[in-house]
């Protein structure tokens, strides 16, 4: 194992630690204050020393430990600990590693060499100032005319620091003990608190928050007054350093990665556990409407939403050590977490929950969610009013106006009327609006593209048995006479059995006559499409009337001829052929070149057919065939008779074998 020393009071001291938290290597982190010690947890393979070391103290430890390396990630003006740190290393014939913190362009700021500069330019130019360079060296300020009256100091909250305070004579009410990192909106409001004209710093880079102070000032109208840095020892920044210890030991490019669900976007929904995760974080990730919304916290960000963009993103940036990805709600609610957490294994990943819509538009209107069905319009079909029948409250995500317009016209039709639809636009900004009414009512309503709606309406309760009665189901002759066929109750629940159907499943009903099984399949599907495909226009319009019948608006009509009407069909999940017209072979091979695993059922009246079925059948792992006879009893006088109704077989294959078995 590696030994490896840092000397990590900084905050990317800190981050190197983190990074190397885990490895296979032995970690000393050296801080000089309690504090710091604080700031980085022990366990693992990282051990923290506190206490300030002079040159012959470091030189001891290294003969002592004999590390592989020393990494100096101190304090930019940390000159004096800089040299003892390299001088030690060389009288230890042991390897230095400086860690240089990167710069920010400091245009329009005064620039001063020291503190001692910067206090003098203050007892040159009037008006309160804030000064945030630190607990130590505060006597140059004590200087300035009448400083205990226009200079506040923004210190650690530390008994070391309070104390530098004091000595120095600044009174408890212009002492600001607070613990960073201080994003722009929180130093824009200390400066307009204090009324500031000036804001003093030293120059502590990027890391250091020096662009959060600078954008404040702007912000609030003060003018910036830098302390310049020390020449710096020759070194790399955080990443170089990264990839230097990664090329020579081996190690793991491991991060700390969170997904954040943000809630609304509103700012409010934001829970405390985001907030810190956000607060620790040295970039966040995000869509830019959810950039927005975390925008006060003043982090680095990357406005990218594409799971594979934002993973090559993290992997190109080994100086972020601490990432989060902003998601809007909850990211186990029709989130991108799931497809993120495939592609970012092998780092430290954190879900951390949000307030989903569902649950914010549920508690405004005073309503409970818990038995809700919940669908998303977002970039997808959805059918709502199948699932209102069965459950009687739906939740669902929008594209706005489009969708809610989609639903009023498709509750309409479906003849639910009665249904009531909360529309809740905006939900947790200054400008939420929540609506209710009816479909008629609401169908010509403008509305944002930031839009859940929740429907509720008494359910049906239907029987949950398959096999709808016959006569549920509109019955019509073809002109000259001709029935249009229909599957049979019985058979028809037999053929729905050994389909094997999901809730989501997209089906194909290949020759649908009536339409009695695309219906009955739609009712079993909710947040499932169907597509029934048939060449006759009579059959057409009576699939069309039965599916609005029974509230089936998940079915799509394809008038044409298989399997030449197939080619455009999404690919199914499972297939029903109640009619061929002789094609029955091409019509699965159409079928199992969209989705070789589809499941299909095959139902047959004439032996002709079942010889072509028998045919097909060999190329199929699982295949079965059943001949189901029905008779049903009629009334001839005080008796009863049974009359049969025409043998069908049933057909049901899925998974093609592989070449060769």
């Amino acid at each position: 194992m590696y030994s490896i020393c840092v000397f990590a009071g900084t905050t990317e001291g800190r981050r190197l630690c983190d990074f190397l938290r885990g490895q296979e290597a032995a970690v000393l982190a050296c801080v000089a204050t309690e504090y710091g010690e604080a700031m980085i947890p022990a366990g693992e393979n990282v051990e923290v020393a506190a206490g300030r070391l002079d040159e012959p103290a470091m030189e001891a430890l290294f003969a002592r430990r004999r590390f592989d390396v020393v990494v100096d990630a101190t304090h930019p003006f940390a000159v004096e600990a800089s040299g003892n740190i390299e001088a030690a290393c060389r009288a230890a014939d042991t390897e230095y590693l400086r860690l240089n913190r990167g710069g920010v362009d400091t245009d329009g700021a005064v620039s001063v060499d020291s503190i001692e500069g910067a206090a003098a330019f203050l007892a040159n130019h009037p008006g309160n100032a804030l000064v945030t360079t630190g607990g130590k060296n505060l006597e140059p300020y004590a200087a300035v005319p009448g400083f205990q009256d226009r200079i506040w100091v923004r210190v650690l909250p530390v008994a070391a620091s309070l104390r530098a305070c004091e000595q120095a004579g600044f009174a408890p009410s212009h002492v600001i003990a607070m613990q960073g990192p201080f994003s722009r909106e929180m130093n824009a409001a200390t400066l307009r608190a204090i009324r500031a004209d000036w804001l003093v710093t030293k120059d502590s880079g990027d890391v250091g928050g020096l662009g959060e102070k600078l954008a404040a000032a702007r912000d609030a109208g003060a003018g910036c007054v830098v302390v310049g840095r020390p020449e710096q020892r020759d070194g790399l920044d955080f990443a170089g350093v990264v990839a230097r210890l990664t090329e020579r030991f081996g190690l793991k490019d491991v991060r700390n990665i969170d997904l954040v669900g943000i809630g609304m976007g509103g700012g409010g929904t934001l829970t405390r556990e985001a907030r810190e995760a956000l607060e620790r974080a040295d970039c966040v990730i995000g869509a830019a409407r959810m950039l927005e919304a975390v925008e006060r916290f003043g982090k680095p960000a990357c406005e990218e939403y594409r799971p594979d963009a934002i993973a090559a993103f993290i992997a190109g940036h080994p100086e972020y050590r601490r990432l989060a990805v902003v998601l809007s709600g909850d990211p186990g609610f029709h989130s991108g977490a799931k497809k993120l957490l495939a592609r970012l294994s092998g780092h430290r990943v954190r879900v951390i929950p949000g307030i989903s819509s569902v649950q914010y538009l549920c508690a405004r209107i005073g309503a409970s969610w818990d038995d809700a069905a919940l669908v998303s319009m977002h970039g997808q079909e959805a059918s709502v009013a199948p699932v209102l029948k069965k459950r009687g409250k739906v939740f669902a995500l929008t594209e706005g106006q489009r969708s809610l317009r989609a639903v009023c016209r498709e509750l309409m039709d479906a003849g639910m009327e009665d249904a009531v639809i909360h529309v809740g636009q905006r939900l947790s900004y200054p400008d939420e609006n929540i609506v209710s009414g009816g479909p008629r009512e609401l169908m010509n309503m403008d509305c944002d593209p930031l839009t859940a709606l929740l429907i509720e309406r008494a359910p049906e309760r239907a029987p949950m048995a398959v096999g709808l009665p016959d006569e549920g189901f509109i019955r019509e002759e073809r002109a000259g006479g001709r029935p249009i066929p229909m599957t049979k109750s019985e058979v028809r629940a037999v053929s729905l059995s050994k389909l094997r159907l999901t809730e989501d499943a997209v089906v194909w009903d290949v020759g649908a006559g009536t339409g009695s099984v695309t219906v009955e399949t739609a009712l079993l599907c909710p947040h499932g499409r169907v597509y029934a495909v048939e060449k006759d226009g009579d059959a057409c319009d009576l699939i069309a009337r039965n599916a609005a019948k029974q509230a089936a608006s998940n079915v799509e009509i394809v008038r044409g001829e298989a399997p030449a009407a197939l080619a455009c069909l999404p690919a199914p999940t499972h297939v029903f052929i109640g009619g061929s017209g002789g094609g029955l072979g091409p019509i699965v091979d159409a079928a199992l070149a969209a989705n070789p695993a589809a499941r299909i059922v095959v139902n047959a009246v004439t032996p002709e057919s079942v010889g072509r079925i028998a045919g097909i059948m060999g190329r199929f792992r699982e295949a079965e065939l059943v001949q189901l006879s029905v008779s049903r009893a009629r009334g001839a006088g005080r008796v009863h008779l049974m009359e049969g109704l025409n043998p069908v077989w049933i057909a049901a294959m899925q998974f093609p074998k592989e070449a060769g078995e």
